[in-house]
């Protein structure tokens, strides 16, 4: 029996009436905002503890968030204030049995034109049988507080009011939204973007795109295309007989192997500090199938820069074997940061001297070795999508890396823009054009305070700007920081729960993933279009239901 049905029983026990009679109809009954309700049994599909929820901008003023359900993306209501009440305490002091609902209340998962909803609630009352000429229609002079349209009757015996939760669902993201295609909301394209925000201005044509990490001080970095992902470092390595000591061993990865290599062993920098976390920066080489992982200290940004700034190793130095790991010095900036850019090629040759032994290791251990795992990461690669991973008001969000240029500093007082919409903070020069400053937490409704935090290894309290492009429009996204690059299996990736037409224009996808320590983790997808285009966000967002803050 599954904790829903145990809740229920439980909730349940001696609460009923009429429970034997034939044809009588099940509720289940619950508090909410010091109001008792009753929810036909048909529709329930769960009562479950409330799950960790991860805020959605753009939603109705009843929304608490998305959560994870059974692998998909949920959104939960709060509702009591999808009701128009305050939220109750959650005390657990209603009448009923079983003594359920107390600290944290209650979700209740009903389904609305093939869609998941959780109703969260202050707690579980009770559930009750009763026929139907038991049950009378409501009167609207002697209606509840809450609006009569949202019930479909009452209860005769204890006079409780049943909830017509698609109403209710209707009322709060409009009416059909499950039937809302993500994609065909937006049928008729993005239109073009308004000169006046977006000057016409050449492109470069040969950039490099860099993912700029670092280590003991010193920065590093790899080909944006050339990095399938970045993870956590693992708590634990095997490590190999014989093997050199910036080859730290293998670890499993989807059920395949691994190998890491230390950046900083590998380039003599000493060990890091305890504490100090760090990151995987999973390299694949040009032409290969295999991978193998950097640790390195930090994840910073992601450096766009123009390939002719990129100057091979000097002869005398390349000589050395210490440097033989490197592809070249970009010198970023004002040319005085240079950034060493590694060889993908060297990491997997590094890699590849862990595979015979790894491969056995492995293989005593029931997992398989590199060897085995070339020809499988080949079939699964196309089948990933990759994507820029920021932090902003304590939730993760995502934009393919097609569609992102470079990740910069947060500059500390970008030029106001007259005339602009609320949410673009100004402009900043870079590299001789204009590039507009989007706010996300004011385009978004979110709270303006709490920038950087919850986030990983590699962020800064001053945030990051994103900057994408679309031909010649460009926009730079203000972020709390960056979670560095991320692979996400197709099969991951549905869409996003519709719950506001600027929602669905901005945030149409969501990928649902699990987190550390086996907690759900969602990360909200949003398509670079949506962003580009500040004549239809201005137009959007002003009748666009905000949370509250």
């Amino acid at each position: 029996m599954s904790a829903a049905a145990t809740d229920r029983e439980a909730a349940g026990a001696g609460t009923g009436t009429g429970g034997g009679a034939a044809g009588a109809l099940a509720f289940v009954t619950v508090r909410a905002a010091g109001l008792g309700f009753a929810l036909p049994l048909a529709e329930v599909l769960e009562v479950v503890r409330p799950p960790e929820v991860v805020r959605v901008p753009l939603g109705p003023p009843g929304l608490d968030g998305l959560a994870q359900w059974h692998g998909a993306a949920m959104p939960v209501l709060d509702l009591g204030r999808a009701l128009g009440q305050e939220s109750g305490s959650g005390d657990g002091s209603g009448d009923g049995a079983g003594g359920e609902g107390g600290t944290g209340g209650r979700v209740v998962v009903v389904r609305h034109q093939g869609q998941p909803v959780g109703l969260r609630v202050d707690g579980m009352a009770g559930m009750v049988r009763a026929a139907p000429d038991r049950i009378d229609p409501i009167d609207d002079a002697e209606a509840p507080v809450v609006d009569a349209a949202l019930l479909a009757g009452v209860l005769r015996d204890g006079a409780v009011a049943i909830l017509d939760s698609g109403a209710l669902i209707d009322r709060q993201f409009g009416a059909g939204w499950a039937a809302a295609a993500p994609r065909s909301a937006l049928a008729g394209g993005i239109g073009p973007a308004s000169p006046a925000i977006h000057p016409a201005t050449a492109a470069p044509v040969d950039r490099a795109r860099l993912l700029v990490f670092g280590g003991a001080g010193q920065e590093f970095a790899l080909p944006v295309e050339q990095v399938r992902e970045v993870l956590p470092a693992p708590a634990g390595v095997t490590r190999m007989a014989r093997a050199k000591a910036h080859l730290l061993g293998v670890v499993p990865l989807r059920d395949r192997l691994l190998p890491l290599i230390g950046l900083r062993a590998l380039f003599g920098l000493g060990a890091a500090g305890e504490g100090s976390g760090g990151r995987v920066v999973v390299v694949q080489a040009g032409g290969g199938d295999a991978l193998v992982g950097v640790v390195v200290d930090e994840v910073r940004e992601i450096l766009g820069i123009d390939r002719a700034l990129i100057d091979p190793v000097p002869p005398l130095l390349a000589r050395e074997a210490e440097f033989e790991d490197l592809d070249g010095i970009a010198r970023a900036g004002d040319g005085g940061r240079l950034v060493s850019v590694l060889s993908a090629a060297r990491m997997f040759r590094h890699g590849l001297s862990l595979g015979g032994e790894g491969e056995a290791a492995m293989e005593r251990s029931g997992t398989r070795g590199n060897a085995a795992i070339g020809a499988t990461i080949g079939a699964t690669v196309d089948a990933d999508e990759r994507f820029v991973v920021f932090r902003l008001a304590g939730a993760e969000y995502g934009l393919p890396v097609a569609a992102v240029q470079e990740v910069l500093r947060r500059p500390d007082a970008p030029v106001p823009l007259p005339n602009a919409p609320d949410f673009v903070a100004g402009v900043l020069t870079l590299r001789g054009a204009v590039l507009p400053l989007v706010d996300l937490r004011r385009l978004l409704g979110l709270p303006a305070d709490g920038g950087g935090r919850g986030g990983a290894p590699g962020g800064s309290d001053r945030g990051r700007v994103v900057v994408i492009a679309q031909g010649e429009a460009r926009v730079g996204l203000l972020v709390d920081g960056t979670a560095g690059l991320l692979a996400v299996p197709a099969d991951r990736i549905g869409p996003a729960p519709s719950v506001s037409d600027a929602q669905r224009r901005l945030i149409r996808r969501v990928a649902t993933l699990a987190g550390e320590a086996g907690s759900a983790r969602l990360i909200l997808l949003m398509e670079s279009d949506g962003l580009l285009d500040m004549d239809r966000l201005s137009a959007l967002l002003p009748s666009a239901p905000l949370l509250s803050a």
